[in-house]
């Protein structure tokens, strides 16, 4: 069986990344989608394994301790962060899996799972972005200007990615991605890969 992908998604806040993600798990119904680890309590109708792993703040610790996850962080007083034995597990079974997540989170991905496909999601321009984002009518003037200097300071981040995607319309970003996934899955290192590991399971049954 071989491996699947993990596809990781990332860019600046207000770039689309949550919509491009809805989109592409209703046209690649086959892609599972990382389930995070938080300390923070259910919501109403949140399923364990489905929305999130709850997990209290010990068990949380726990797994930072025993390097149980491909990364972290602590946001208004809960711990949220990636679980390495779900996507681990989902790999090995053969499935592709994708994690949208921040840049900073994605560059610590990076360091521990580097065949993984990191695509980084940007906006048309910067005064696109601005303009989804105060489009929201939910953030100040100085919340703004604040997103829009880590917008930049984020984008200078691009160059450790492996793919850019334009995120101009959705349905033309997420087939751009669909055809990076397509691309990935023909890479003649990976298929070379697959090869070996076949040949000498085949080597092995012949000892």
């Amino acid at each position: 069986m071989k491996k699947g992908l993990l596809i990781v998604l990332s860019g600046p806040s207000g770039v689309g990344k949550g919509t491009v993600c809805s989109v592409l798990r209703h046209r690649m119904p086959e892609l599972i989608y990382s389930v995070s680890a938080t300390t923070r309590a259910p919501r109403e109708g949140e399923v364990d394994g489905v929305n999130y792993f709850f997990r209290s703040r010990e068990q949380f610790q726990d797994m930072i301790v025993h390097d149980a996850l491909l990364e972290y962080a602590e946001y208004v007083g809960n711990y949220y962060g990636t679980p390495r034995d779900f996507v681990e597990k989902t790999l090995a079974s053969g499935k592709d899996i994708i994690l949208e997540i921040e840049v900073q989170g994605a560059l610590k991905v990076k360091e521990k799972f580097q065949e993984g496909v990191f695509i980084f999601l940007t906006p048309p321009s910067l005064d696109e972005l601005k303009q989804r984002i105060t489009g929201r009518g939910t953030e100040t003037d100085e919340l703004i200007d604040h997103r829009m200097n880590e917008a930049v300071r984020e984008m200078n981040l691009m160059r450790h990615y492996d793919y850019a995607v334009v995120n101009d319309q959705i349905e033309a970003a997420c087939s751009r991605i669909q055809s990076i996934v397509t691309a990935e899955h023909c890479r003649i290192e990976r298929y070379l890969g697959e090869t070996a590991k076949e040949a000498e399971a085949i080597r092995e049954s012949m000892r």
